[in-house]
């Protein structure tokens, strides 16, 4: 029998199998690659329904002007999304900048520092965080963050005005406020792929690195983190997605104003947000409910895009990790 050639417990190769002892196997396949074409179909559906649901406006105002164009007014029929998609990207990348962080931080403390007894009472916290509706942290911002938080900008902006996109200027709901809520928010997703990730760490690496004389600090630079540099990318981006499409909470904190802002203290808008606040009214008026829908659109090819670069940037990153030995442990 060649090597390599799964056997049977009576010692047969797989392929010895009566075909009717094999038909399970085959039907788990069938139905597998069933779902994941079933997948990609309703990918498909979603794409050509909102672009037929879009043609309108696209028609009237073209793609480009529609992407890229600066006025978002429905009253004068002005349908120009790019500060709705500059306040999406922007309070996204805040979320990613403190979230990801501090996510990385609660799961290396949980996998490697915390007491044994600690662990699951900290890991049921961090994920009860997913258990609160996005409108409760939208009025937790409005009623507690906006108040609290306004003169600690107004310091930082009068401070570092020299930096861009930084002002003295303070509106109450804003950018920055929004992508804070959004930090929280995506903490809890963040926070659990990358202890997973963590924990499937090897003992021998962690042991090796103790072994040569690595404190707890380097052998979790040198070991823990290489290792598990893949799976915390695949995590950000995770969380990226979660921020992309929030609504509610967005909607609550960030001023509603479409217009691109000069700061991050600024009142701005979001692809959701304007969706989720003008759908209703929009009924009445085809030409807004498609700019709508084509708002939509545009949000979906972005999300898709997004993950498409974080997928080549997680493949090229497991490649790295497989090839990498860590640093010290070579010998």
């Amino acid at each position: 029998m060649e090597a390599g050639t799964l056997t049977t417990s009576d010692g047969r190769s797989i392929e010895e199998r009566p075909s009717l002892a094999r038909l399970p196997d085959k039907l788990l396949r069938w139905v597998l690659t069933g779902l994941a074409v079933l997948i990609l179909l309703l990918i498909l559906f979603f794409f050509i329904r909102l672009l037929g649901e879009s043609r309108p406006i696209f028609s009237k105002v073209g793609v480009i002007d529609f992407v890229f164009g600066g006025r978002w007014v429905p009253s004068k029929g002005l349908y120009g999304a790019w500060p709705l998609l500059v306040g999406t990207l922007i309070t996204s990348a805040i979320a990613l900048v403190i979230g990801v962080p501090v996510a990385v931080a609660a799961a290396l403390y949980v996998t490697e520092l915390a007491p044994l007894r600690a662990r699951q009472p900290l890991v049921t916290l961090i994920e009860l965080l997913a258990a609160v509706p996005s409108v409760v942290y939208g009025l937790w911002g409005v009623f507690v963050l906006i108040p609290k938080l306004k003169p600690a900008e107004e310091w930082f902006g009068r401070t570092f005005d020299f930096l861009p996109f930084v002002s003295p200027d303070v509106a109450g709901p804003n950018y920055f406020i929004a992508g804070l809520i959004l930090a929280i928010m995506i903490l809890p997703i963040v926070t659990a792929i990358t202890r997973e990730v963590m924990s499937t760490v090897p003992v021998e690496h962690k042991e090796a690195a103790l072994a040569l004389g690595a404190t707890r600090w380097e052998m979790i630079r040198m070991a823990v983190l290489p290792y598990s540099r893949a799976g915390i990318s695949g995590a950000a981006m995770l969380g990226l997605g979660r921020a992309l499409g929030e609504t509610i909470a967005a909607t609550l904190v960030i001023g509603n104003a479409p217009k691109v802002a000069d700061a991050i203290f600024g009142q701005g808008y979001t692809l959701a947000a304007v969706i989720a606040n003008e759908f209703g009214e929009a009924a009445a008026d085809p030409e807004h409910r498609a700019a709508l829908i084509a708002a939509g659109l545009v949000l979906f090819v972005f999300t898709l895009v997004i993950n498409f670069i974080a997928r080549y940037f997680v493949m090229r990153s497991e490649t790295a990790t497989a090839r990498r030995v860590p640093k010290g442990m070579a010998g």
